[in-house]
């Protein structure tokens, strides 16, 4: 296993542009609607569903992961973003990588992410699957449904979390 570890840095709009969208209501455009008994935060993700594709919403119910927290490989999905929106208040883990073909494991970034936000990893982003910290967490997923392989898998040398 490599030594170097990944050290977990804010989760912004800014720095994770490259991978996607990062969803939260802080600074997004604001509608008062429903009489004026709700705000709507307004788009705050495209998604993305791809050739015949269509948006499906599911929950994931993610567990905590062993410690040290080991990432060996990353995944992504060639035709259609993914959106990960926690249902509780409670931090997570983003991880995040480069590549065409396969991810370079040398441009690995992990971002914390806080409860209130989520992430819309673009259509073929290298990423690793949900990371949740001390306790069952739930998500609510937006993804794709249809036909074509939108699932890819890269194994490399681990590397851990620093936390």
């Amino acid at each position: 296993m490599s030594v170097r570890p990944l050290r977990p840095e804010p989760l912004t709009r800014a720095a994770f542009a490259s991978f996607g969208q990062v969803i939260e209501a802080e600074g997004a455009e604001t509608r008062v609607v429903n009489g004026g008994h709700a705000l709507r935060r307004h788009a705050l993700a495209a998604v993305e569903p791809g050739p015949d594709g269509r948006v499906i919403l599911s929950i994931f119910e993610a567990t905590p992961r062993p410690l040290p927290l080991v990432i060996h490989m990353l995944e992504r999905h060639p035709l259609a973003s993914q959106a990960f929106m926690p249902l509780s208040d409670r931090d997570w883990l983003v991880v995040v990588g480069e590549g065409d073909a396969a991810p370079d494991p040398a441009t690995l970034r992990c971002f914390r992410a806080t409860g209130r936000q989520g992430v819309n990893y673009r259509p073929g982003c290298w990423h690793f699957p949900v990371l949740v910290l001390g306790e069952r967490q739930d998500f609510l997923v937006a993804d794709r449904d249809g036909p074509g392989a939108n699932l890819d898998e890269a194994f490399f040398e681990a590397v851990t979390i620093a936390l």
